[in-house]
């Protein structure tokens, strides 16, 4: 079952914001490089970009939700008039000149 649900999960959230999850997933790989290699620099650089593209994938998610939702159907965005307007004529016909053949 986790091997469903990973990657679906990979997928929607690199869908969604490839930036912060690239971002993400060079945090975590430098913070195991450094971790391994005992490289304490490399292991905060992961963890502080880990956590900056976190917090920043946390602000972008506040800043979408509204703070009080409006009913749907006053959502709902309506690009032409529900009746035709009476100033509108229809449109006059157009002829089209016949081409004269050519001369031979």
């Amino acid at each position: 079952m986790m091997n469903a649900v990973l990657p679906r999960f990979l997928k929607l959230s690199y869908r969604k914001e490839p930036i912060v999850s690239v971002l993400i997933t060079m945090g975590i790989v430098d913070a195991l490089i450094g971790g391994f290699d005992d490289s304490w620099s490399l292991f905060i650089v992961g963890l502080g970009t880990t956590g900056i593209s976190l917090a920043w994938r946390w602000w972008c998610a506040q800043q979408r939700q509204p703070l009080h939702e409006e009913p749907v159907a006053q959502q709902q965005q309506y690009y032409l008039p529900p009746q035709p307007s009476s100033s509108t004529s229809t449109l006059p016909m157009l002829s089209i000149p016949k081409k004269k053949p050519p001369r031979s």
